[in-house]
């Protein structure tokens, strides 16, 4: 049996992972599960996966989380950002990192110098700390499996590839809820930029798509996971989202990894990894396929992409800061402080007011991510 961990196990990909392993109990055995506040849907969870460890970050839920598990046995229930932190360090086969945010940078990090192997779903880390972590994954020999459609895709065609061979990879992108649309960024509402045309998922994650901050990230994201340089990244807008990665090979040749958009198909691509594992998903009919489009981004309208590739192309604390400010961003707007136009207006005054430096430890990493966060609080 395969021993896991699920970090975020009641947002979207916790929520896919366990659709997949409760439907093949015997194969996996499953170490912990952490969220944030979801105490109910964390106890369902537990009562399915009888887990060694459940973990409730918020402090105020952990009495009615250990009431509805009282009679789960060999289970210890805990709480706290500490308690996150110490459980990630619990060896397993794999951790599942799906945290949403730079707070699932450290656990990540933990679990990586645990020797446990890592399915990411949680950018953020590569995007704040790629070099750092890529180095400790390399020490402790620990594969980074990628979670995010895109790369697995990339993942799955770079396979015993030889990589000389390799010309460049993209990365589509739906273009999210505004491709098309004519309305002005400074109207739009909440409730419009949390509709996204093809994939369901978080409140953060679908504001990033809005934006294409989220494509923009993942261009990062993959500089850092693939062996390719900067300028072998690119960005595609595919608004069918049934292509998902492409590799361009030096001879003319192109390989696409296709599915429906169903995040269950690369989390268990990862989860079962070198292997593969029948699932319930819905199957890909290319003769009901209207057509498959395909655009080039528009960077004046969707700003988030370039300040992401400025950001990767200059280094040090850049990414950090970019990352930082974009959160800080999202949830003001999603708290109806600021206009959506005002999101990357705010990542990218924070990245003017910072001076750049390249940090030299986790620890600075740390230090940027809070400062970023100071500065982005105080524009509006």
């Amino acid at each position: 049996m395969k021993t896991l961990s699920i970090f975020g196990s009641t947002g979207s990909i916790g929520k896919n992972s366990i659709e997949i392993i409760k439907n093949n109990l015997n194969d996996f055995s499953i170490i912990s599960l952490v969220a944030k506040s979801n105490y109910k849907l964390l106890a369902k969870q537990a009562k399915i996966l009888k887990p060694q460890y459940v973990v409730i970050e918020e402090e105020q839920n952990y009495l009615a989380l250990k009431e509805q598990l009282k009679n789960l046995k060999n289970c210890q229930i805990l709480s706290g950002k500490n308690a996150v932190q110490e459980v990630a360090k619990i060896k397993c086969d794999l951790f599942i990192s799906a945290i949403v945010g730079s707070i699932g940078m450290i656990p990540t990090i933990n679990a990586i110098n645990a020797g446990s192997n890592i399915a990411l779903a949680n950018k953020e880390s590569l995007v704040c700390a790629g070099d750092f972590l890529t180095a400790i994954a390399k020490k402790n020999n620990v594969s980074i499996i990628p979670i995010d459609s895109e790369h697995n895709a990339i993942f799955q065609i770079f396979e015993n590839d030889n990589l000389s061979l390799i010309e460049d990879i993209t990365l589509t992108a739906s273009g999210g809820p505004f491709f098309n649309s004519k309305k002005l960024f400074s109207k739009i509402s909440v409730s419009e930029a949390l509709k996204h045309p093809n994939w369901k998922m978080g409140a953060k994650i679908s504001i990033d798509s809005a934006t294409m901050m989220n494509k923009g990230l993942e261009m990062i994201e993959a500089y850092h996971i693939f062996p390719v340089n900067k300028k072998q990244i690119k960005i595609i807008i595919h608004p069918q989202s049934i292509i998902h990665g492409i590799v361009n090979y030096k001879d003319g040749a192109s390989l696409a990894m296709m599915s429906l958009p169903d995040m269950k198909v690369p989390i268990s691509y990862a989860i079962n990894f070198p292997n593969r594992m029948k699932i319930n998903y819905k199957k890909l009919d290319l003769a009901k396929l209207k057509k498959l489009e395909f655009y080039e981004v528009d960077e004046k309208k969707f700003l988030a992409i370039k300040l992401c590739r400025d950001a990767l192309n200059k280094g040090g604390n850049s990414m950090v800061i970019l990352n930082s400010a974009n959160e800080v961003a999202v949830e003001k707007f999603l708290s109806n402080q600021i206009t959506f136009d005002k999101i990357t207006k705010i990542v990218a005054k924070t990245l003017e007011k910072i001076p750049y430096k390249k940090p030299s430890s986790i620890e600075e990493i740390i230090y940027y991510d809070n400062y970023a966060r100071n500065v982005a609080n105080q524009i509006n």
